[in-house]
């Protein structure tokens, strides 16, 4: 039984992950529809906001829920012996 909660503790992990791939891509998109350029920009600057947007996702995907992971863990869960 220990096995069994072992797996279904990993497909939480990997449906809470692709919530924030998904969430760190949505940050992505909304930052590429910005309305005038920034004159200070530069590449370290953008290497920053990538990783700033990747823990802004990894920290809203563990305490907002979306429901993607939910949903994940409902069509996969059943596969899971």
């Amino acid at each position: 039984m220990a096995a069994l909660s072992d797996k279904k503790q990993d497909l939480k992990e990997v449906a809470d992950q692709f919530e924030a791939i998904f969430l760190n891509f949505f940050l992505k998109t909304a930052r590429q529809a910005k309305l005038a350029d920034d004159p200070l920009a530069n590449s370290a600057s953008d290497t920053y906001r990538d990783i700033l947007d990747q823990q802004y996702a990894s920290t809203l995907s563990s305490d907002v829920d979306l429901g993607i992971a939910e949903g994940l863990m409902r069509q996969f869960g059943k596969f899971v012996k």
